[in-house]
């Protein structure tokens, strides 16, 4: 057995099969892998790594185990499944995940390649463990899978806490104790016990909230469009050599050496080194934006940049089109018990509506360049997207948001 002091439970004791994977180059590539991809650019503390987190979800999974009564083999590819579960993850975490997948058709939780190679498969094999039934578990498949990968799974309670604790932000701070307790399965699914609602509600609260404020904050979202132009430019280079199976399974060290030497890449490298990020030239509210540039594919937004930055007068690579998905609230599905029934939270919780109304009142269409032509941008990104504003409110918007968030952006 190994003890292991941690930042946010404590001592972590590891044994079985996760002591013997983790100190597999797979496992200790996540040491090199931020958590919160840039948002360190935002709150220089957060610089906690995927290799922290998957030591506090095998430790969450450990305590969900044990008060649900499981042991041996099931037990054991729930523990491996816990550990293993993000080393899938590319460089900065899930900031390149939509590049890649475009061009492998391969989500971060599909490791089933992975786990049948090298080290990690030797190991699970050695443990009379099935690498395909641990990866399955990985990707949230069957009764267990729903602990590893799920509406009420361990990830989200290890996430939530721990980047509250290194951004800072208290709004992630949830009962992880109460909820590993009150875990339950009926008919097959993972749900709380009765008398939980407002357990399963502090889910939801935390991850509203910290959306916002950490996952989501401008300068954040910023500095990750400038790295995913930049990944891919890198694929796009004849001089890197760099094709997007080999990106995802880079660590983040490797990715900004790549960058760093790429000439194609080199100003965007530069940039983000020194923190000198594109400005807001735009930053519209969802009902301001006609719903073909919301539901817009990635041709389409570069499209729209090449025409945005034709009308302002700049090159292209000075335009940046962010567009988030719509909202979504994976939590407002989380089970409860509620007289004897399995009720879906979102039937049960008057906060649901609210929170969903909150999160549609803060998404932002943004429109980034460099700040000595994000006006020009900023027109001409109004009239070739058709955005329901008048110029002068991109400016308003713009600089009122600024002097708010710059307070938290150092």
């Amino acid at each position: 057995m190994k003890t292991i002091k941690d930042s946010v439970h404590d001592h972590i004791r590891i044994d079985g099969v996760a002591r013997d994977l983790l100190d597999t180059p797979a496992v200790q590539r996540l040491r090199r892998i931020a958590q919160l991809g840039t948002v360190s650019l935002v709150y220089p503390s957060a610089n906690h790594t995927r290799f922290e987190h998957s030591l506090g979800v095998y430790h969450l999974a450990c305590a969900a185990l044990e008060e649900l009564g499981i042991e041996g083999k099931r037990a054991d590819r729930v523990h491996a499944a816990a550990l293993l579960h993000d080393v899938g993850h590319g460089p900065f975490s899930h900031n390149l995940e939509s590049l890649t997948y475009r061009r492998t058709g391969r989500y971060h939780d599909d490791v089933h390649d992975l786990l049948n190679e090298g080290q990690v498969g030797t190991v699970l094999r050695d443990h009379d463990l099935d690498p395909d039934a641990v990866a399955d578990l990985v990707a949230g498949n069957g009764r267990f899978g729903q602990l590893v990968s799920g509406e009420l799974d361990v990830d989200r309670m290890d996430y939530l806490v721990r980047d509250a604790h290194h951004t800072g932000v208290p709004y992630g701070t949830i009962d992880t104790g109460r909820l590993v307790r009150e875990l339950t399965f009926a008919d097959g699914e993972l749900v709380l016990d009765e008398g939980n609602v407002q357990t399963a509600e502090s889910l939801l609260v935390a991850r509203a909230l910290m959306n916002p404020t950490v996952y989501s904050h401008s300068v954040a979202r910023i500095s990750k469009a400038m790295l995913r132009r930049a990944a891919e430019r890198l694929l796009e280079s004849p001089d890197a050599d760099v094709d997007a199976a080999t990106l995802q399974r880079m660590d983040d060290h490797e990715l900004i050496v790549a960058l760093r030497s790429c000439a194609d890449t080199g100003e965007f490298s530069r940039r983000l080194d020194q923190r000198d990020l594109f400005k807001r030239a735009v930053w519209a509210e969802m009902d301001d934006v006609p719903g073909g540039v919301i539901e817009a594919e990635h041709e389409s937004i570069r499209a729209f940049e090449r025409d945005i930055a034709s009308e302002a007068g700049v090159d292209p690579e000075r335009v940046i089109l962010d567009v988030p998905s719509r909202p979504s609230m994976t939590e407002s599905t989380s089970r409860v018990m509620v007289n004897g029934e399995i009720r879906p939270l979102e039937h049960q919780s008057p906060l649901v509506g609210a929170l969903r109304a909150a999160q549609y009142s803060q998404w932002r269409l943004g429109v980034y360049s460099p700040a000595e032509v994000r006006d020009r941008v900023g027109r001409a990104a109004v009239s070739v997207l058709g955005l329901d504003i008048e110029g002068a409110l991109v400016s308003e918007v713009r600089n009122g948001l600024d002097a708010t968030l710059d307070q938290f952006a150092e």
